[in-house]
C-alpha cells in the first residue's frame, strides 16, 4: 500500500497562528486530572482538539480525552507501530485511507446499527472504503472540497466559476497554488475533461503541461499557511486548491473572503474516525465515536476552531447557526456533492510519477 496524504493533513487546515499553538500544544498526551475516572487515548487531526468539542464529552462521561495530533496517514500508522498495543483507542483517519488500516488489523468492528448511518450523507458514507466483507470499521465525520478561494472584491466572482480562467492573463500574478500534488493534478485533470478515479500514466503529459501553464500564471505554490496568509493580506486575490476549509472560518474578520465550486466541478476530501481494535476501553470509544458524528458534536467538529468544514451528518443543521451554514454553503451540498470527485487514488507506480510530475513543475 501507499501513503497519500504524506504531505501533512495541515495541508488543509491550521487556519492561524493562534490554532498553530493549539496544535502545537496538543502533540503530546496530556496528563490526566486526578478527579478523572477513565482516560482515552486518541490519535487524530488538529480539529478534534478544540476544547468546544472535546470537553462536553469529558464531563458527560466523567473521562480525559488525552489527545495527540498527527499529520499524513504515515506519520500515525508509525506512531502506532511504535506503540503498544491498547495504548490508542481511537483513531482519526483519512477516508481514502481506512483500507489501509484494516489492511494492517488495527480497527476494531464497529456495528453498524451503533450508527447514525442513515443520517449521513449519502454521498460521503464512502461504504467502498469504511467498510470490507459487509463489516464497518469506520465512519465518515466531516468532508469538503479542494476548490477555488478568493477575494470577492479583487476579482470577479464570475471568473471564478470558471476554472479555466485562472490560466487567464487577466490574472497573472495573483494567484497562490495550494503546495499538495494529489488535489492539484486532480483539480488539473478535472479542468482537462478527466476523471480523478480513471487518471492513468497517459493522462500525465497532459497534466503536467497545464500545472506547467498554472505556475507560470501564479505568484507562489506555498502550504496552506502561507496561503491563507497571502489572501487574507491581499499578497494574492485567488488560492487554488483552498476551500471552507481555508476560509470559512475566516468569514467573520474578513468578509470579503469566499470560495466557490467551479462549472467543471473540484476534488472533495473526507475524514473518518474509527475505534481501534486493541483498546481496553471499546465502548468509551465507540461512545466518542458515536458522540463525534452525533448532530451536537458534528456541528462543533464542522466549525472548530482549526479549520472547518461540512459536517458528514446532515442533521447537525440543527446545531449551526445561519451565519455558519451559510459560510460552509449548507444549502449548496446537494449540488457539489454532485459536482465534485474524491481524490486520486493512484497505484503506488502512478503515485510515484505523480509526485515526480509535482516536483518537477516546483523546481521549474
Amino acid at each position: 500500500m501507499f501513503d497519500i496524504t504524506e504531505s501533512a493533513f495541515a495541508h488543509r487546515f491550521l487556519a492561524s497562528a493562534a490554532t498553530l499553538a493549539l496544535a502545537v500544544s496538543t502533540t503530546a498526551i496530556n496528563p490526566s486530572p486526578v478527579l478523572a475516572q477513565e482516560e482515552l487515548n486518541a490519535l487524530v487531526w488538529c480539529d478534534h482538539t478544540d476544547p468546544a468539542l472535546i470537553e462536553p464529552f469529558e464531563k458527560a462521561n466523567d473521562v480525559k480525552v488525552n489527545l495527540k495530533e498527527y499529520e499524513g496517514t504515515g506519520a500515525g500508522l508509525s506512531i502506532i507501530d511504535q506503540s503498544r498495543p491498547g495504548d490508542w483507542d481511537v483513531l482519526v483517519i483519512d477516508g481514502v485511507d481506512v483500507q489501509r488500516a484494516v489492511d494492517k488489523d488495527i480497527l476494531a468492528e464497529i456495528p453498524a446499527d451503533a450508527l447514525p448511518n442513515a443520517d449521513i450523507f449519502s454521498e460521503v458514507r464512502m461504504e467502498a472504503n469504511n467498510t470490507r466483507d459487509g463489516k464497518t470499521y469506520a465512519v465518515t465525520e466531516k468532508f469538503g472540497y479542494n476548490t477555488v478561494s478568493y477575494d470577492k472584491t479583487k476579482v470577479d466572482p464570475a471568473d471564478m466559476k470558471d476554472m479555466s480562467k485562472l490560466w487567464s492573463e487577466k490574472y497573472k500574478g495573483r494567484i497562490a497554488v495550494y503546495d499538495y500534488y494529489l488535489p492539484m493534478i486532480g483539480l488539473t485533470g478535472i479542468d482537462l475533461g478527466k476523471t480523478t478515479a480513471s487518471l492513468t500514466d497517459a493522462d500525465l503529459p497532459a497534466i503536467k503541461d497545464k500545472l506547467f501553464a498554472l505556475k507560470a500564471n501564479a505568484k507562489q505554490v506555498s502550504d496552506v499557511v502561507s496561503s491563507q496568509t497571502a489572501l487574507a493580506t491581499g499578497e494574492v486575490d485567488i488560492v487554488f486548491g483552498g476551500g471552507e476549509w481555508l476560509t470559512a472560518g475566516l468569514v467573520k474578520d474578513k468578509p470579503n473572503l469566499d470560495w466557490v465550486i467551479p462549472e467543471q466541478g473540484a476534488v472533495r476530501w473526507a475524514q473518518s474516525i474509527g475505534v481501534m481494535k486493541d483498546s481496553t476501553k471499546k465502548d468509551l470509544a465507540l461512545k466518542f465515536v458515536q458522540y463525534i458524528v452525533s448532530p451536537e458534536g458534528q456541528a462543533r467538529l464542522a466549525t472548530s476552531s482549526c479549520y472547518w468544514a461540512m459536517p458528514a451528518n446532515a442533521k447537525a443543521d440543527e446545531h449551526l447557526s445561519a451565519e455558519q451554514k451559510t459560510a460552509l454553503r449548507w444549502n449548496e451540498q446537494a449540488d457539489y456533492l454532485k459536482r465534485t470527485q474524491l481524490y486520486p487514488i493512484p497505484s503506488a507506480e502512478l503515485d510515484a510519477k505523480m509526485q515526480d510530475v509535482w516536483t518537477e513543475m516546483l523546481q521549474n
